[in-house]
C-alpha cells in the first residue's frame, strides 16, 4: 500500500492459526511525524471553507518486541473516534501483501473498503499478483474469472484479518467490503445471483458484498438480505453523477454577453432512494424468516468528497456571490441531512420489533473522504461528520492528516439547521438534488461498467507482459 512500508509476509498457517495473537511478537503501529498544530473542524467552520492545514506528516510503522504481556500498540486518536463517538474508521484500500494492514489495525482501523479501481490499481502496479494470475491463465480461465479470483483471495485474507473485531462486536463492525460487477447495475435478478454467489465464494462471516442503489438494484438488496448475506449498498459515486448544461436567455450570438449560462447538478441517488434502501434492508430483515438477525448487518456508503468537486463547479460557473460562498458546503450538508432521515427510520414500533430479534441499524457510510479540493482544510469530510453508528473509511490522504492533527468530538448533528439551509439555498440556485428517471441513471451506470471494464483490459496487458496466451 502507498503509504505503508512493506512487512516480510509470516507463514499463513502460523499466523492465521493465532488469530493475530502471537505469543511473542513485534508489535508495529502506524507513526507520525506532525510538523503543525492541531486543527479542529466542525461543520460551521468547515462550510466556511478555511484554507487546507499546511502539515508535513511521514507514515511509518515502529515495531518494538513485547511478550505476551507486553505493552499495547501506541493508541491513536483511531482508538478514540471508535471508544467515545462510536464512528468505526476503515481504510479505503487493500493489495498485496494483506498483512500490511496489520499495523493499521493496531492503530485503529477496524474495517476495509475495495473496488474495482483499487484492485485495477493493485493488480497493475504490483508483481505480487503474477504467480497466481499466470497459474490462473495457464488453467484456462478467462480474463473476468481470472480476477475474480484474484480479488476473492485478497478478501479473504483480508477478513482473516479483522475477524477478531468482527468476533469481539458481536458481529458489529470488522468487515470488508467488494462489490458486484458493475455490469449488472440494472440487472435485479443478476445482481442477487452475484451476490450469493460472492458470498458463497468468499466464505467468511466479515464480509461485506457491495451492491449499487440503482433503481432495478433496490430490490436486489431486500433480497440478498433476505438470504441473510450482509450487504454495503453504495449510493454515490463519481460515476453516479451526471452534468447537463442548461441554458437560460437567449442563444443567438449577439445576446451571448447577457446570457446566463449554468451547469445544473443532477444527483441520481438522492436522499430519497437513501430512504429506499433503509426500507429494503428493513424489508429484507422482516422477509428473512430468521429468530437472530444480529449477524445481518449493512451499511449505505455516501461518496462525500465527489459532491462537492461537481456542485462546486455548477456553483462557479453561476458565478454570483451567493453561489461563490456555498462552495466546498453542499458535501457535508447533504451527509448531514442524510444522518437526521437516518435517525427517523431507525426508531418507533417497527425498528424495536427488528431489535427484538437482534438487528442492527444500517449504519451510514462516509466514503470518498480525500480532498480534492487544495484549497480546503485536510480533514473536511472526516471531521465535520463525526457521530455515533456511522463508519468513515478513508484512503492514505485523509487518514493520514485526521491521526495528525484530527480532533475527536460529535460533530454530524451539531448544526442541523446550518445544513438544512445550504441544501435549500443550493436549489434555489438551480442544484436539483432529485432523481432524474432512468435514462441519465443508465448514463450513470455506463460509466461503471467503462470502469470495470478498465480493470479488464489492464488484466489482458499484464497477461500480454508475462507473454501469456490471450483468451
Amino acid at each position: 500500500m502507498a503509504s505503508v512500508s512493506k512487512l516480510s509476509t509470516p507463514n499463513p498457517g502460523a499466523f492465521f492459526s493465532e488469530a493475530l495473537r502471537p505469543r511473542s511478537s513485534q508489535k508495529c503501529f502506524l507513526a507520525f511525524q506532525p510538523s503543525a498544530t492541531n486543527f479542529k473542524t466542525n461543520l460551521s467552520a468547515s462550510l466556511r471553507i478555511p484554507h487546507s492545514h499546511p502539515f508535513k506528516a511521514s507514515l511509518r510503522i515502529r515495531c518494538s518486541q513485547t511478550d505476551e504481556n507486553g505493552s499495547p500498540a501506541k493508541r491513536t486518536v483511531l482508538h478514540d473516534l471508535y471508544e467515545k463517538e462510536g464512528q468505526s474508521p476503515w481504510y479505503d484500500n487493500l493489495c498485496r501483501p494483506v498483512t500490511d494492514l496489520l499495523p493499521l489495525i493496531a492503530s485503529g482501523v477496524r474495517g476495509v473498503t475495495s473496488n474495482p479501481a483499487i484492485f485495477q490499481k493493485a493488480i497493475s502496479s504490483s508483481n505480487a499478483y503474477n504467480d497466481q494470475f499466470r497459474e490462473l491463465v495457464q488453467a484456462g480461465k478467462d480474463i473476468e474469472s481470472a480476477y475474480w479470483e484474484l480479488v476473492v483471495k485478497d478478501i479473504q485474507d483480508a477478513c482473516k484479518l479483522f475477524e477478531p473485531i468482527y468476533d469481539q462486536t458481536d458481529g458489529g463492525d470488522g468487515y470488508v467490503s467488494v462489490e458486484v460487477s458493475p455490469r449488472l447495475a440494472d440487472d435485479t435478478e443478476g445482481t442477487i445471483e452475484a451476490a450469493k454467489w460472492l458470498h458463497k465464494v468468499v466464505d467468511r462471516p466479515n464480509v461485506y458484498i457491495k451492491i449499487p442503489a440503482t433503481a432495478a438494484c433496490v430490490p436486489s438488496i431486500k433480497e440478498v438480505i433476505a438470504n441473510g448475506i450482509s450487504v454495503n449498498v453504495t449510493l454515490l459515486d463519481k460515476q453516479s453523477w451526471i452534468l447537463s448544461t442548461i441554458n437560460m436567455g437567449y442563444n443567438s450570438k449577439e445576446d451571448s454577453n447577457r446570457k446566463l449560462r449554468f451547469e445544473k447538478l443532477i444527483l441520481i441517488f438522492s436522499l430519497e432512494r437513501y430512504e429506499a434502501v433503509i426500507d429494503a434492508y428493513l424489508d429484507g430483515l422482516e422477509a428473512s424468516g430468521l429468530n437472530d438477525l444480529s449477524r445481518v448487518t449493512s451499511v449505505a456508503s455516501f461518496f462525500v468528497s465527489r459532491v462537492d468537486t461537481l456542485i462546486d463547479k455548477a456553483l462557479e460557473k453561476i458565478g454570483t456571490p451567493e453561489a461563490l460562498n456555498l462552495r466546498g458546503k453542499a458535501a457535508v450538508a447533504q451527509a448531514a441531512l442524510a444522518y437526521q432521515l437516518y435517525q427517523r427510520k431507525f426508531s418507533g414500533p417497527r425498528w424495536e420489533a427488528l431489535v427484538k430479534k437482534g438487528a442492527k441499524k444500517q449504519r451510514l457510510l462516509w466514503a470518498s473522504t480525500s480532498v480534492k479540493n487544495p484549497a480546503y482544510p485536510d480533514t473536511l469530510y472526516v471531521a465535520p461528520l463525526i457521530g455515533p453508528d456511522t463508519v468513515s473509511t478513508m484512503p492514505d490522504q485523509a487518514l493520514q492528516a485526521f491521526i495528525d492533527h484530527g480532533t475527536v468530538s460529535r460533530t454530524i448533528d451539531s448544526n442541523a439547521s446550518e445544513a438544512e439551509g445550504i441544501y435549500n439555498a443550493l436549489q434555489k440556485l438551480g442544484i436539483d438534488w432529485s432523481s432524474v428517471g432512468s435514462q441519465l441513471e443508465l448514463e450513470g451506470v455506463d460509466s461503471f461498467k467503462k470502469s470495470f471494464d478498465s480493470l479488464l483490459d489492464s488484466l489482458q496487458e499484464k497477461a500480454n507482459s508475462l507473454k501469456l496466451v490471450s483468451l
